[in-house]
Formats: structure tokens, sequence, C-alpha cells
């Protein structure tokens, strides 16, 4: 019999598998990188910095996270890969040193309204398994507590051929229990559709009735329903009989002929679910979204109360308690509840549940429930959502990267999340960081500086080295990294109030508040204490009311800053004026567009599993427009070459001359009002970044008409040296007479505010409630809550 041997000799050096303890990149040129090369230390804490747009998350996430994630794709078979997405290799000379990569994103989750915060964790399925083991009556497998099965069944025959002419029927019947609610399919709320907002029922259908998107007088849609035989086309609908009636708001689908092509003539009602109410509100047009909130009102279910889940479902408890009521419950009493659970033929279970809700306290998002629609989250919550999965991971020599893993958090959380990010690094793993908040360089172990500015004038990397090294670096951000705004030594006076009275929304303890108005109002409190609650559910979006939330700007690569804004519409016509043609040959998705690219400026060439080629058209040579468009000229300048000047040079452009437009030159100051100057107005959406969507946002609701404005967050995304720009345009804002109220966790707006709403003290059913009024000099100095604490330290007091 062999034995292993083995020897007390030394090695002479260090094992050669420990000499890679670097990411190298060299001569990175994704999206604005000019041919970065850099060494990141693994098992590092390491931030990247910079102004926003200056390339961090071209950087991070555009090549070493994505090359990760192509390089492990490459590992599956052929069959495989033709079911996962195609990714291109980043454009970068080379790529060394790579681990996994797990990028956890500001993304915000579906906003299915049957996908929940449960359903997103998998804490759902674990108490679903839970409650089909311990709950009494047991009424079946764990799909009888999902509310995305619904209970089917069926039953019928079939015959076996048994040879020599013999058959055989034999009877077969299949029954599955789901919990689905079948009144509103597992959705939680039901539609009511306001009839009066869909046409006007003093008209006939030849009178073009309608007041629904797209339902014009000549389009297909309406002549389906005018010339499908069923109604008198000059017949005023409010005359129609209960038939016509039914027929034309309810039929179901069936086939008619109309000029000789066979189409489907459907309900008014139906038709609309189809096309409307079964989409995600936010991935709408915004015509066709503020018709949805005008024509549909969404209530709770009557039959399952918002539950989403089925009588049966709710039937079945784990003592007192059923899973409706466990999902609904805040997650920490949850965690308390789950504890006190002693069942050893499910220990496993409860364990790794335990954990799972654990984690969600741990990282501060104790004060949400399962049943809590994800799309309801907002990018922060969502961001540390995803993390659950990863903290207590058994996997090491993991690379971690986040983008502004601080974003919704308070100052008080902040320091919980550093703490999570070097329990990440300390188990031996690679954590990058994008990340603008100063509390969270200073945990760094390397920093990263790229700049000096955005967009083209950003793409380099300015500095790296430690947090000490960075502040006398003299970089932009170096510069920036100790800035404190003041408390402002007046403030202005309201001009009035906006009265709330009996805020019950969400977690609101029948909060009575007067928000000032005429002045900068900012509203603070931990995550989860009710500050969007309060806004966003007690002020009305409407009346004067302008809201830019936190959702997400969503565009293809044929969106650009002109289209988004609506600055497009008027160069178009400027173009067209000036040469005495049609508006529409200005539009690369329109007449306009080159027709070997279809106006895309690139043709895609599909390799099957391989990643699909993307290369710049020979026709139009990337323009994106016909050759016989660009000879038409405005101030000297073809269309192409206006859509790739930079904001700054736009608005001079159009501001004086023969291009003088003005309805231009105001989008064009507005986009430079929020630091948007080095966009160029051609430039894809999907090339942004997360700050620069926000700002695009914001700069095109600032034309709204409007005396309040209500911003979420407005810092999100910005670099320290743009916040002071930010507090500029709120100023100017205010002092144009509107009234402007922020949700914001940035202690240097609240230094800068006039008034402070404080929500507290804590999250979810401790929160709640009006802790403090006043203004920013008064909480400094009463010290009397968190957001007191915090804004004393931040200003010195």
């Amino acid at each position: 019999m062999s034995k292993a041997t083995t020897t007390d000799r030394q090695s002479p050096g260090p094992h050669v598998a420990d000499s890679h303890d670097v990411i190298r990149v060299h001569g990175a040129r994704e999206n604005n990188l000019r041919d970065v090369s850099i060494e990141i230390p693994k098992r590092r804490l390491t931030v990247f910095t910079g102004v926003s747009g200056s390339g961090k998350s071209s950087l991070v996430f555009d090549t070493i996270a994505a090359e990760s994630q192509r390089l492990i794709n490459e590992t599956y078979s052929a069959f495989l890969q033709g079911f996962m997405p195609n990714l291109a290799r980043p454009e970068v000379d080379v790529l060394d040193g790579l681990t996994t990569a797990i990028a956890v994103d500001q993304q915000r989750m579906g906003s299915d309204p049957r996908s929940t915060v449960g359903t997103a964790t998998d804490a759902n399925a674990m108490l679903r398994i839970l409650f089909s083991r311990l709950g009494t009556p047991h009424i079946g497998p764990p799909g009888a507590f999902s509310f995305n099965t619904a209970s089917v069944s069926a039953s019928g025959g079939f015959t076996v051929d048994r040879g020599a002419d013999k058959t055989r029927t034999e009877k077969v019947s299949f029954s599955r229990t789901g919990g689905m609610c079948t009144h509103c399919e597992g959705r939680g709320t039901v539609s009511d559709i306001d009839l009066t907002q869909l046409y006007d029922d003093s008209k006939s259908l030849s009178e073009d009735p309608f007041t629904i998107p797209t339902y014009t007088g000549g389009g297909w849609v309406v002549r389906v329903i005018a010339e499908s035989g069923f109604f008198d086309k000059d017949k005023p609908i409010r005359e129609y009989t209960k038939k016509e009636r039914h027929d034309f708001l309810y039929r179901e689908p069936v086939k008619v002929k109309i000029n000789g092509v066979n189409l489907t003539y459907e309900g008014l009602i139906p038709k609309l679910q189809k096309t409307f109410l079964s989409k995600d509100r936010e991935s709408m047009q915004p015509h066709i979204r503020a018709f949805v909130d005008r024509a549909v009102t969404f209530t709770r279910c009557p039959d399952c109360d918002g539950t989403r889940l089925s009588e049966l479902a709710r039937s079945s408890k784990i003592g007192k308690v059923n899973i409706a009521d466990a999902c609904a419950m805040e997650i920490r009493d949850l965690a308390e509840w789950v504890r006190k659970l002693d069942e050893p033929s499910v220990a496993p279970l409860l364990t790794k549940l335990q954990h799972t809700l654990d984690s969600f306290v741990e990282i501060g998002l104790g004060y949400l429930s399962l049943d809590r629609a994800s799309g309801t989250l907002s990018g922060g919550e969502a961001q540390r959502t995803k993390m659950i999965r990863h903290l207590g991971s058994s996997l090491t020599d993991v690379t971690y990267v986040f983008d502004e893993p601080s974003i919704g958090l308070h100052p008080h959380d902040i320091q919980r999340m550093n703490n999570l990010l070097l329990r990440l690094r300390d188990k031996g793993n690679t954590v990058l960081v994008v990340e603008h908040k100063p509390e969270t360089i200073a945990i760094a172990d390397h920093v990263v500086d790229l700049g000096p500015g955005a967009g083209t004038a950003g793409g380099t990397v300015c500095f790296e080295g430690t947090l000490e090294g960075l502040r006398g670096s003299g970089t932009v951000t170096g510069r920036h990294l100790d800035d404190r705004a003041k408390i402002k030594a007046t403030v202005r006076k309201p001009t009035g109030a906006l009265e709330i009275r009996g805020a019950s929304a969400n977690n609101l303890q029948g909060v009575d508040v007067d928000v000032p108005l005429g002045v900068l109002t900012v509203v603070t409190g931990v995550a989860g204490s009710g500050k969007s609650s309060l806004v966003h559910g007690s002020i009305p979006a409407e009346g004067g009311v302008v809201a830019i939330d936190q959702t997400p700007i969503r565009g293809s690569r044929r969106s650009n800053p002109a289209t988004y804004t609506g600055l497009a519409d008027p160069i178009r016509k400027a173009f067209a004026k000036a040469n005495g043609v049609k508006p529409a040959l200005f539009s690369a998705n329109s007449e306009g567009a080159c027709p070997t690219c279809n106006g895309a400026g690139v043709i895609y060439t599909d390799l099957a599993i391989m990643q699909s080629v993307a290369t710049p058209c020979e026709e139009c040579e990337g323009r994106r427009f016909e050759a016989s468009v660009l000879e038409y000229r405005l101030g000297g300048r073809d269309i192409s070459e206006v859509l790739a000047m930079p904001v700054t040079e736009a608005e001079e452009f159009f501001g004086t001359g023969e291009a003088r437009t003005p309805a231009a030159h105001k989008i064009l100051e507005r986009l430079a009002d929020v630091g948007l100057g080095y966009l160029t107005l051609g430039q894809p959406l999907t090339t942004l970044s997360g700050g620069e969507r926000q700002r695009l946002k914001l700069a095109t609701h600032m034309g709204d008409k409007g005396g309040v404005y209500v911003l979420d967050e407005p810092t999100t995304g910005l670099h320290l040296a743009d916040v002071e720009q930010l507090l500029g345009l709120l100023d100017r804002l205010v002092d144009s007479g509107k009234s402007v109220i922020v949700i914001e966790h940035h202690q240097a707006v609240m230094a800068h505010a006039d008034w402070i709403i404080d929500l507290g003290p804590g999250a979810g059913h401790d929160g709640g409630r009006i802790v403090f009024e006043g203004t920013p000099a008064d909480l400094v100095e009463a010290r009397s809550t968190l957001t007191g604490e915090h804004l004393a330290a931040y200003v010195g007091a």
C-alpha cells in the first residue's frame, strides 16, 4: 500500500499562484474612456470616483464586469449559449486577472404587478414550503400558496391502439391547486375604467367619438369598429341598444371582413386591457401613460382584500397566522415570528429562511414587507434587496461591483452599509464601488479618480492611490472631498402653505403638517420613515404640481437627449423652414433615414451564439441620414453636424445668427442649467450614466408649467462638485416664484433649505411621524433627531 509523503522543505519564494494579485486593464476605450490602463488590487476595496459622466461605470461595469460575464458565458455549451444574451467583447486591449464578477447595480427591479420583495428574494418560496408542511388544515403542495399559480382541472379520454384491430379508451383527469385569487388574477388590485374618458357618447362612430390615443378617425382600429357591421355608424353611442352596447364594449374576439380583408373585431374594454393595461406603466409613452392615469383607477381586490391569494390559501394557518398575514408583516417582525417556530422536521428550511430575513434587517430593510410590490422600491432599496442573496455566501475570490450603494441611505444608515462592504472584502473578495459620498470613499483601501471632466472631457485616470493621496492630488474630487455647505444666515419667508391632514398612506400615522410654499422645503428622515409616502402620497401630482421621481428613463439606441427633451422638433422645423422641405426629412427614424442602416448608424451582424457585431454603416458613415438630406444646411451646418454638437455649443448656435431658434434655445438652456452642457445632442440614451439620466429628466420637467416642484433625491449620481450647481438651480427655481419640495438625504441640501420636515424617529412602524419642523439652524441647535445630529456634525456645529 502506497502512502503519501510530505516534506518540511521550505519554499524558496512565494508560490507562483500568489503572483496574480491584481486586475490589469490596458487600453480600455469603452464609451468615453481614452485608452485607460490601470492595475486594481485584488481582495481589497477599491472606490471609483469622479464627476458624473467621467467614465466610472464604463470602466467598472461596461469593461471589467461585462468581460467577466462574457467569459463565464463562453464556458457553457453552444446549445445553452443560444438561450443567453449575446455579449460583445468590451473595447479594451488587455484584461488580465479577472475573477467571477457579480454586479449589483441601481436598476429598478421588474415592475410586474405579481413581482414582490418576497418573490424577488426567494423568501416567498420558502414560506410556501413552510406552510405546505406545517399549515393546518393541509391544503396541498407549495403551489397551493402561490399567487402566481392558478387552480386548474381537466379530464378527458384517449384511445390506445393494442394491435390486431384492438383499441382501448382510457379516461384521464388532471388537477392542480394554485393559490391565485381568481378575481384579480394574483395582482391584488382590480381596474375600473371610466367610460367617459374613452369616448364622447353624444357622437356616432362616423363623427370620430374616441378620446383614446391612436384611436383616430381614419385609422384601422376605428375602421374595424365602424365597419364591423354590428352598429349603425350614424347612430349616437348613447342611443345603442343593450345588445349593441355589449358588443361595443365587451364582445369576444370575432372575425369580420372589411374591404375584402379578414380582421378581428373585439369589444373596446378587453382590447384596451390587452393593449394598454397589460403593459408596465413606466414603459409607456408619456401621452399613453397620461391617458391610463386619467381613464383607469386601480382599487383593492374585494375578494382577496389585496392579498392576491385565494380563500383556500388563506384558510391554512400556522398558529393564528396565514401566509398572507406573514407576507404583510414588517420583515423584522416576521423574522421574530419565524425564530419562535420549533419544528425539527423543517429545521434546515427554517435556518435558511431565518438567515434571509435577518439579512434584510442587517442591511437596513427590516421595515419592508414581503408583499411589497418590487416596482415600488427606490433605486437604493432595489440595490440592497439584490445584495441579500450575497450576504453569508460561501463564495470567495469573487469580484463584487456596486453602483453607489449609499443611494437612498440616511447618513445614519451609511455606516451599516460600509460594514457590509468591508465584510465582503474581509472574506477574500475584491470589492469595486462606484461612489460619490465621502463617508464611503473614506473606507477605501485604494481610490481611482476618473476625469477630469465629463463626457469627452473625461475618460482618463486622474489619480490612483490612498485617500490621503487623493486629498492632496488637486483633482476635482480631491479639492471637493472636504466641502461642507454652510447653514444659510437668512431663510426665505413662505408665501402660503400646502395643508396635509390625516395622512395615513403606508406607515404614516395620521400625519398633519403644513408644507410652506414659495420656499425650498427639504423632507428628511431615515430610509423607510415615510418621506415618499407623505410627499408622493399626499401631494396630488396635478393642479400645478410637477413631480420628478426616481423612475428610470427608458430608451433605445435611437433615443437621445434631443428626442427625449423635445428638442428635436424645433430643430427639424428650423431646418425644414430654411430649406423649404418637410421636417420628417430630418428624422433618422423617418423619411430622412439612411436606407442601408435604417437610421441606426450601424449595421448589426447576427452570428447566432457568438456576440452580434456592430459595424459603422458604410453608406452614411455612421451619420444615420441619407446623403441627400445632408445637403440641406442651417447656419452652415447639416443635421448630423448639429446632432454631434455638445449642448453648450448648440446653445450658442441656436441663440444667434441665421440658426436662431428660440424654442430650441430654451430647452438647451435648461440642459446647461442642470450641468449637462457636455452631452452631445445625438448621444444614445443607453450610454448615459444614472446621474445623467436623472438630470436629463429634471431638465425636461423644468419646462412644465407648474407652481410646485417635487423632487425625489435629485443628488443621486451627483459628484460633490455638481451638488453646488444643483443648489444654485433649486435657488433659481424658488427665486422665480416656484415652490420646491425635495426628499433628500444629502446634508448639503438640508443645510441649504429654508424649511426642514423630519420624519421618524425610525423606519416602518417605528416611523411615520413628524419629529421636527423648522429651519436648518433650529434643527442643528436642537439635535433632537438623528438627522439633527448628523447635520450638526456635517456643518461642524
